[in-house]
C-alpha cells in the first residue's frame, strides 16, 4: 500500500506544478479555458439548451478531451473523477454512489442514464449501465453532462440522486477514418475499434462503429463463508479463482442526422464470468456467468418556427435487454430478465413570453416485455416463469422565468402515472441570483420518485425470494445552496451545501410469514453535505480540477448506511510535457472506510492513476500509456446480499497501451 509520506510527496508535487507552470507549446487536449467550459450549453437538465449558470443544480462536464488525457476505459471511472461520486465494483457490475447513498446491490436504480436525451435505464431492474454492458465505446462520446440531485420534474422514475446524459460524437467530429487498438496487463485484456464518420454532400452527418474487448481477468483469491454448511453442493469454502475473471463485449453504433432529424442505433452484447459464486452459487466452478445483451435505438425531430420562438421536439424511442445468468447449485440453472418497450415523447418550448422559457410536454412508454424466468436446466419441472408487461406516462412543464437582469426563478412540475401506482408528483422550485458578474448563487427544492422495479415487487421463486406487490415507491426531497464564483478568468470556486431525505427506501428484508427474503420498505433516510471544488486552467493548456466532498448519511434510528464513505477527495491535474511531445493526465483520489453489510468497517484508501499521450510524434496516430493504480494499492469494495464475500478484493497496479490511427 502507498505509505503516507508518499502521498503527500506526491500531491506537493502535483499542486507545485499546477501553480509554477513552466511556459511550453500548447496543444490541443485540454485547450478551453475555465470561462470557455463554463460556456458550453448543456441538455440533460431541462432537455433544452442552457448555460451552466442558469441551470438549477451543480452541474457537471465530462469533455471528450478530458476522457482521451485521463485515459478512462469506462463511463464509472470518469464519473468517479466528479464531487460526490463513488464507485463500487463487484466484479460483476459497476455501481454508482452518490452523495452517500450506493447501497450494495442497488442495481444503479436510483440515477437517470440517458444518451443523447434517450432513456438508458431497462424495465425489468431499472439499472443504468456504467461499464462495459453499457453499449457504447468510450471513444465515442462528445461530452458526459452530470447534473446531480432530484431529476424527476423533467424526468421522472428513477432520476432520485441525478441524470447523466451522454451526448456523442458527429460523423462531422470524426471526419475520417479512426482505428483503435489496446492492450492491458495482468487482465490480459484486448480492444479493438473501427470508426467512420463523414458529412456526406447531400447533408447528412453519418457515423458508424463497431468495437470489441477481451479480457482474461485476475486470479484472486476469494472466501466463501459458510459454504461447507451443505457438502453436497459445496465443497470448498476458498480458494484461488483461476479463469474465472474473463469479460468479453462486442459493440456497435451508427448516428445519421440530416438538417431537424437524428436517428442513433446501439447495441451491445457483454459476457463476464463469475469467480465470486454470485447468488450463493457454487464456489470454484468455472463456467457461471451473467450475460447482458443491450440494443437501443430512438428517431428524434427538432426544429424552431414561428421566428425562434417556438422549439418542437419529438422522438420516437425502443429499446431491448435480455440478460442471463449461469449458476450451478448442484445442478445448472438458468436466470433471466426479458425486456422490450418502444413510447413517444413531445416537447414544446416557447419564448414567445418576454422573460420567461416555458417548456411543457408528454412522455408515454409501453413496456411490452417484462419477463423473469428460472430454469433448471436438468429438471424442467422446477422452471419459474413470470410474465409481465406494463406502461409508464408522464405530462410535465417548466418555466424558466427572468424576474430581473441578475435574478432567475425555475419552476417544474411532473405528474407520472404507471401500471402500478396512481399519480406521483415531482415538483421543483429554484431561484438563481448573479450575484456580481463574477459570482452566482442558485437555492433549488426538488422532489423525485422510484417506483419498485419488476425484480423487487414480482420476483418469487418460494426459496430465495418471495415476491411484494404491495411495496410501495420511493420519494426524496432535496434542498441546496450552491455558489459558484469566478475569483479569476481562468479560476473556479464552487461550494454547495445540501440536504437530503428519503422515505420508503426499498431494500431486502425477510418476510415474517414463510422467513423468506423480500423486499420492503424500510425506515427513511436523511443527508447532510458539502462539497467544495476548483477548476483551474493556464494558457499552456494545463488544468488542475479537484474536489472534496463530506457526506454524513444515515437512517432516520441513527444507523449508519452500508458503503456510505462520509470523505471524497479527488484531484485531476493535466497538461502537455515539455521537450517530449507527451502530454499526460494524473488523478489522486481518496475514499474514507465504507460501512460492509456486516456492520464492519472496510478500511478507507488512496488511488492513483497515471495516462501520458503522445499524439505529435506521426501524423495521425496517437500512442497513450496508462497507469491504473499506480502504486499497487491492496483495497476492498463491500459485498452485498447477494454475495458469500462481505468485502471484494478489487484490481492491483494494472497497464494498458493503446494505439490510434486516424486518417
Amino acid at each position: 500500500m502507498i505509505r503516507p509520506n508518499s502521498r503527500l510527496l506526491l500531491l506537493s508535487l502535483l499542486l507545485a506544478a499546477a501553480w509554477a507552470p513552466p511556459a511550453w507549446a500548447k496543444t490541443d487536449l485540454t485547450e478551453l479555458s475555465v470561462e470557455q467550459l463554463l460556456d458550453i450549453t448543456i441538455v440533460g437538465a431541462s432537455k433544452y439548451e442552457q448555460r451552466q449558470d442558469k441551470v438549477a443544480a451543480a452541474v457537471s462536464i465530462i469533455t471528450r478531451n478530458e476522457i482521451k488525457a485521463f485515459g478512462w476505459r469506462t463511463l464509472s471511472e470518469a464519473l468517479a473523477s466528479l464531487p460526490g461520486i463513488h464507485t463500487t465494483y463487484d466484479r460483476q457490475y459497476s455501481y454508482l454512489g452518490t452523495r452517500g447513498f450506493g447501497l450494495p446491490g442497488d442495481f444503479n436504480t436510483r440515477v437517470l442514464l440517458t444518451v443523447n436525451g434517450n432513456r438508458w435505464n431497462d424495465v425489468v431492474y431499472d439499472g443504468a449501465s456504467f461499464d462495459r454492458v453499457l453499449p457504447l465505446d468510450l471513444d465515442l462520446i462528445e461530452r458526459i453532462e452530470f447534473i446531480p440531485g432530484p431529476g424527476g420534474a423533467v424526468y421522472g422514475q428513477n432520476a432520485l440522486f441525478g441524470v447523466i446524459n451522454v451526448v456523442t460524437r458527429s460523423g462531422a467530429g470524426v471526419d475520417g477514418t479512426e482505428l483503435a487498438v489496446s492492450y492491458e496487463g495482468p487482465q490480459s485484456a484486448r480492444q479493438g475499434r473501427a470508426t467512420w464518420g463523414k458529412t456526406l454532400d447531400n447533408g447528412v452527418d453519418m457515423l458508424l462503429s463497431a468495437s470489441a474487448y477481451k479480457a482474461k481477468g485476475e486470479d484472486l483469491f476469494f472466501e466463501y463463508p459458510g459454504a461447507t454448511d451443505d457438502p453436497n453442493f459445496y465443497a470448498n469454502d476458498s480458494g484461488v479463482a483461476s479463469g474465472m475473471d474473463g469479460e468479453r463485449d462486442k459493440e456497435f453504433f451508427t448516428h445519421l442526422a440530416r438538417g431537424p432529424w437524428s436517428f442513433q442505433f446501439s447495441a451491445g452484447d457483454r459476457h463476464k464470468d463469475d469467480p465470486t459464486a454470485s447468488f450463493y452459487s457454487e464456489p470454484l466452478l468455472s463456467g457461471q456467468y451473467e450475460r447482458d445483451r443491450t440494443l437501443m435505438t430512438q428517431l428524434r425531430y427538432q426544429d424552431s418556427f414561428a421566428g425562434d420562438n417556438l422549439n418542437l421536439s419529438a422522438r420516437l424511442f425502443m429499446g431491448r435487454t435480455r440478460y442471463t445468468g449461469l449458476f450451478s447449485y448442484g445442478t445448472p440453472y438458468f436466470s433471466t430478465g426479458s425486456s422490450d418497450w418502444q413510447g413517444v415523447e413531445l416537447g414544446l418550448l416557447s419564448t414567445f413570453w418576454s422573460g420567461h422559457k416555458l417548456m411543457v410536454g408528454m412522455e408515454f412508454q409501453d413496456n411490452s416485455r417484462r419477463d423473469q424466468t428460472t430454469e433448471d436446466i436438468v429438471d424442467s419441472t422446477n422452471d419459474i416463469v413470470i410474465p409481465g408487461s406494463g406502461w409508464r406516462a408522464g405530462v410535465y412543464t417548466q418555466d424558466e422565468w427572468a424576474l430581473s437582469e441578475t435574478v432567475t426563478a425555475t419552476l417544474g412540475l411532473r405528474c407520472d402515472r404507471n401500471d402500478t401506482s396512481d399519480n406521483n408528483l415531482s415538483p421543483r422550485a429554484a431561484l438563481i441570483w448573479q450575484a456580481a458578474p463574477d459570482t452566482t448563487l442558485k437555492t433549488m427544492y426538488g422532489r423525485a420518485h422510484r417506483e419498485p422495479n419488476a425484480y423487487e415487487r414480482d420476483y418469487e421463486d418460494g426459496v430465495a425470494q418471495v415476491g411484494n406487490p404491495e411495496l410501495e415507491s420511493e420519494t426524496i426531497d432535496t434542498l441546496e445552496l450552491v455558489m459558484d464564483h469566478r475569483l479569476r478568468q481562468n479560476l473556479n470556486l464552487r461550494a454547495s451545501v445540501y440536504q437530503w431525505s428519503m422515505q420508503g427506501l426499498v431494500t431486502l428484508g425477510v418476510d415474517t410469514l414463510s422467513g423468506i427474503s423480500q423486499y420492503q420498505s424500510d425506515e427513511d433516510v436523511k443527508a447532510n453535505g458539502v462539497e467544495l471544488s476548483a477548476d483551474k486552467t493556464w494558457d499552456w493548456t494545463g488544468r488542475l480540477r479537484g474536489s472534496v466532498s463530506y457526506q454524513d448519511v444515515s437512517y432516520e434510528s441513527g444507523a449508519g448506511l452500508d458503503n456510505s464513505p462520509q470523505l471524497l477527495g479527488k484531484l485531476n491535474f493535466s497538461g502537455p510535457l515539455p521537450v517530449t511531445g507527451l502530454s499526460f493526465g494524473s488523478e489522486i483520489q481518496y475514499y474514507s472506510k465504507r460501512q460492509a453489510i456486516d456492520g464492519t468497517d472496510l478500511d478507507g484508501y488512496w488511488l492513483s492513476n497515471l495516462n501520458l499521450v503522445a499524439d505529435e510524434w506521426a501524423k495521425g496516430v496517437e500512442v497513450s500509456l496508462g497507469l491504473y493504480n499506480l502504486f499497487d494499492v491492496r483495497y476492498d469494495h463491500p459485498g452485498s446480499d447477494i454475495n458469500w464475500q462481505n468485502a471484494l478484493e478489487q484490481d492491483g497496479r494494472s497497464l494498458r497501451l493503446k494505439v490510434v490511427y486516424r486518417f
